[in-house]
């Protein structure tokens, strides 16, 4: 066996890339694309992905099409789930992969792998989770880092496995944003009469709660940061939570004319509106892997996740604020299952303010 046991990919001409997660996980997948088409250029690249989930890849450069998965067909009868996954499992083995990477952890991409027949079969060892015989889905399996490691970083090692080893310039995010997009947010920008690198957009929300600071510390930063003469734009998806929460944050400031977006932009106007903001504040969340796309100075606090695995990528105009809890990360939902996470709720909105205006003031930020 040659050293590295590397698959020949000198006659792979089509490529599939499965990633079944969330909006800011599938986002940090781009540098995968980039790097592949790179190295294999005459290849086609495809991407399996939750369909929710195209505005973070859609228009990458290096992608030709796109299977989606549809949350939705879950909440129908099992015969309807049945089909529709079937007619797509279907259409994939139809295009013959050459290459099939699964990037997802779930046993979903792992299925899709095999069925598609390609010859090479790459992911991530399951270590004796999930799927019975699960191992044998993949040809080559990547072994897991069992220390702290980016999560870029984590996906990369699927190419390093399999011969492709990519120079440190070479692994930033990519986010498309349509010229029209883009046109569209600075007409609405106008029409509140703000300008370009003169706002700042505040997205305190997280799909899940625990990730949050208080509807109370937000408000804080926002008097801080007007006291400052910011002008805040504030965010949110169009869930309903997401929504009430900054409504309450805007109830506590009431004397503050606070520019209210919740649930009014689509994911690729949010793009748009950080990459135009003089800065971002916000948890946890997909906004922050944006603003590493888009290289708009970013401030982030960080609770029971990690910012190793989840922080700043290729970002020079970065600070993550957490505390010095000796328990984070936990990865619990709030301390003991309560949904609060007393290691975000200590931080203080003082200071989260005065490293947002250091981004500004040119001062070196270690985190």
């Amino acid at each position: 066996m040659a050293y590295g046991n590397y698959p020949d990919l000198s006659s792979v001409e089509r490529i599939l890339v499965i990633k079944m997660r969330h909006h800011g996980d599938v986002l940090l997948t781009s540098p995968l694309f980039s790097l592949l088409h790179k190295a294999i250029p005459e290849a086609q690249i495809d991407a399996f992905i939750y369909e929710d989930t195209l505005p973070m890849l859609e228009g990458h450069p290096a992608i030709s099409n796109f299977f989606l998965y549809d949350k939705r067909w879950k909440k129908r009868s099992l015969l309807y789930k049945l089909g529709r996954e079937m007619a797509l499992l279907r259409a994939i083995r139809q295009k013959k992969y050459d290459l099939v990477i699964n990037l997802t952890e779930g046993d979903r991409g792992a299925i899709t792998a095999r069925i598609s027949g390609s010859p090479i079969r790459v992911g991530f060892d399951p270590q004796h989770s999930g799927l019975w015989g699960k191992r044998k889905l993949y040809t080559h399996r990547v072994k897991n880092c069992p220390h702290p490691r980016h999560t870029v970083e984590r996906q990369l090692d699927v190419l390093r496995r399999i011969g492709i080893f990519p120079d440190s310039e070479e692994r930033d995010l990519y986010l498309h944003i349509p010229e029209e997009t883009k046109r569209s947010v600075l007409d609405r920008l106008a029409r509140e009469e703000i300008h370009a690198k003169e706002y700042t957009v505040i997205h305190p929300v997280s799909r899940w709660r625990f990730k949050t600071l208080s509807v109370q510390q937000m408000a804080q930063v926002i008097r801080v940061l007007h006291s400052k003469n910011e002008q805040i734009v504030l965010t949110a998806g169009p869930d309903k939570e997401e929504m009430a929460m900054v409504q309450e944050i805007i109830s506590l400031v009431p004397e503050i004319p606070v520019v209210n977006y919740a649930g009014k932009l689509s994911l690729k106007e949010l793009a748009a509106l950080i990459a135009f903001a003089k800065g971002l504040i916000c948890v946890d969340s997909v906004p922050l892997h944006i603003a590493s796309a888009v290289k708009t100075p970013v401030v982030v606090a960080f609770g029971p996740t990690s910012e190793i695995n989840w922080g700043p990528w290729m970002h020079p105009r970065a600070v993550v604020v957490r505390s010095s809890h000796s328990c984070r990360p936990c990865y619990q939902d709030g301390c003991g299952g309560s949904k609060k996470s007393d290691c975000l709720l200590s931080l203080s909105p003082l200071a989260i303010a005065n490293h947002f205006e250091s981004l500004f003031n040119h001062e070196k930020i270690h985190f």
